[in-house]
């Protein structure tokens, strides 16, 4: 009786580790990735799929150069596993007081917590002199790079690397949904050209548009600031009228950009307007930011 005993406590034993064994393991948990512009937590998404969750510290509706920091990000930072930041000086007056108060030696430059899009593009206006009368300059480069689509899907294609070193299982999935938004942005690309080919041109309010302009050769006619981050005096709008009066094209600025200067312009020119988001919103995918450059995209092309 006893050796019956013993063999059915064997068996069950076996049969439990044989279910164990067949069982998945579990899955890992998510990495907690602090974003901090939503085109870069987009990016961060689509990249990361199931396997990030993503918070994104500047709203989309604020001009990500002047932020300042609440307890809210510092919380967000200091449970981060990485930083994704868009970089080249355009976080500069709020990051790195929020980075030193939430104490996370992890997502510091330098760390691999510390992600920075501009790092892995050529960025253009590089190594203008930080002279203040010539207004926000950044040395480093135009940190706009997120308006450039073919730009952005080689930032996705470091990501997907970056995030492939910190969870090892996953690195497949990483590759394959950044490989897949760039060919997204490949097969938009003709179309975009195709819709502002014959465009006279834009004036923007500030420098954030270049990379896109510079991306569907669109020529930038002036800037309703007269150097950047400077609001525009009368006299600046009234010298812009007198070289632009007779000729055609369209003004477009940010939403978060005040709109008294762009709709004198455009009563003074006739031409058209438009007030366009700069980024995308907090939850957008890679669809939504397609059609957030289609938007930008369209607005260029109503000037003909």
């Amino acid at each position: 009786m006893q050796n019956a005993k013993c063999t059915m406590r064997m068996g069950l034993l076996a049969t439990a580790m044989v279910v164990f064994a067949a069982a998945p393991p579990a899955a890992a948990a998510p990495l907690n990735v602090v974003a901090t512009t939503s085109s870069m937590g987009m990016l961060a998404r689509v990249v990361g799929g199931d396997a990030v969750r993503v918070t994104v510290l500047a709203p989309p509706d604020r001009d990500a150069h002047y932020l300042l920091a609440k307890p809210s990000m510092l919380v967000a930072l200091r449970r981060a596993d990485l930083l994704v930041a868009v970089g080249a000086d355009l976080e500069v007056g709020w990051l790195p007081a929020a980075l030193q108060s939430a104490n996370n030696p992890r997502i510091l430059p330098g760390q691999p917590g510390y992600f920075e899009g501009a790092a892995q593009v050529d960025l253009i206006e590089k190594g203008e002199a930080a002279d203040r009368a010539r207004g926000d300059v950044h040395p480093m480069g135009n940190p706009h790079y997120y308006m450039d689509p073919p730009r952005m899907a080689r930032v996705a294609s470091a990501l997907a690397g970056r995030l492939a070193a910190m969870t090892p299982a996953a690195a497949s999935g990483f590759s394959a949904r950044a490989e897949a938004f760039g060919r997204a942005v490949a097969e938009r690309l003709p179309e975009w050209r195709r819709q502002v080919a014959g465009a006279p041109g834009a004036i923007f309010f500030h420098k954030d548009a270049n990379y896109l302009a510079q991306l569907l050769d669109v020529k930038i006619l002036a800037y309703v600031e007269p150097v950047p981050g400077i609001p525009p005096s009368a006299s600046h709008l009234r010298d812009l009228v007198a070289r632009l009066k007779g000729t055609r094209g369209v003004i477009i600025h940010a939403t978060f950009q005040p709109d008294e200067g762009p709709q004198f312009l455009a009563k003074s020119l006739g031409w058209k307007v438009a007030r366009l988001p700069l980024e995308v919103a907090v939850d957008a995918d890679a669809a939504a930011y397609l059609t957030h450059i289609d938007q930008w995209v369209a607005a260029i092309a109503s000037g003909k």
